[in-house]
């Protein structure tokens, strides 16, 4: 149930350290809220312990029931990290305010290509919408609801894209993301789609049976946005890279090694993503109630 997910967000490690580094893009936006008590305080500003137990008890009544979206969009935001290779880094996570050499870990990682980095970030950003879409009662093909909402993103929702453009974009495609990303779309064949693993992970949750065709419509809208994310909130991949140098070790010249570490050894969707969908579904519930 969501109250255990939410109750085994981690307090600390390198996922949390990525998406605290992004404070800079939305500050004040974000805070790792865990434990799904302190979340219904958080979100209502209640302190009674028998109304906290009713929001409580009304919200995971909600996600229970599979007619609404909360256990796909959860699913599908587990499911868009788990695609991604993990490899034996927990000790890693628990270096919190230590260097973390990138070198030692290099044997280990396998940089991706362009392309197939470029259908990451696409999977991801569709993945996006469609859980955005389950999780405020849109039946999933509703691109255009996302991207009507997508400017008023706040919160965990503002720090996750933020983490979907700096470390699937800005880090391991350069400053010029938005341009490959058009390119991509252009020319990616619907065999490039299916062969993609976040693709084979989440397909049975899309709209439209996951057809190739409905994931490029849907990026071909949202392209615009998120190839503009970097420029119109100031995002350099100078400042980005110089903030991280304060906890991992690494050569600019192996931005791709950076890139993979990243992909592998955090899970930024899965975190937010249960943050989001728990703050929806404790605000529905007190509207309820």
């Amino acid at each position: 149930m969501i109250d255990q997910l939410v109750d085994q967000l981690p307090t600390s490690g390198l996922t949390v350290r990525a998406l605290e580094l992004l404070d800079f893009v939305a500050p004040g936006q974000w805070r790792n809220i865990t434990g799904f008590d302190n979340m219904i305080r958080h979100v209502t500003g209640e302190t009674d312990p028998g109304i906290v137990a009713q929001v409580r008890a009304r919200a995971l009544t909600l996600y229970g029931d599979a007619d609404q979206g909360y256990q796909r969009a959860v699913s599908i935001y587990q499911m868009v990290d788990s695609a991604d290779a993990k490899i034996g880094l927990a000790a890693m996570a628990h270096k919190i305010g230590e260097s973390i050499s990138l070198l030692s870990f290099l044997s280990k990682l396998t940089p991706q290509e362009d392309k197939a980095q470029t259908l990451d970030l696409v999977m991801k950003a569709v993945a996006e919408g469609v859980a955005f879409c389950y999780t405020n009662g849109f039946p999933g093909d509703s691109i255009g609801d996302f991207m009507g909402a997508v400017a008023a993103y706040e919160r965990e929702n503002l720090i996750r894209m933020s983490a979907l453009v700096v470390y699937d974009g800005l880090i391991p495609l350069g400053p010029d993301y938005g341009g490959k990303l058009v390119a991509g779309l252009q020319s990616f064949s619907a065999a490039d789609i299916e062969g993609n693993a976040i693709y084979q992970r989440v397909k049975g949750l899309l709209p439209q049976g996951g057809a190739p065709s409905f994931v490029l419509k849907s990026v071909g809208a949202m392209q615009g946005y998120l190839g503009g994310f970097a420029e119109q909130r100031g995002i350099s991949l100078d400042g980005v890279l110089g903030r991280l140098s304060g906890f991992i070790d690494f050569s600019e010249s192996k931005l791709d090694y950076l890139a993979a570490m990243l992909d592998m050894s955090t899970n930024y969707m899965e975190h937010t993503g249960i943050q989001s969908v728990s703050r929806s579904l404790i605000e529905r519930a007190v509207g309820e109630i």
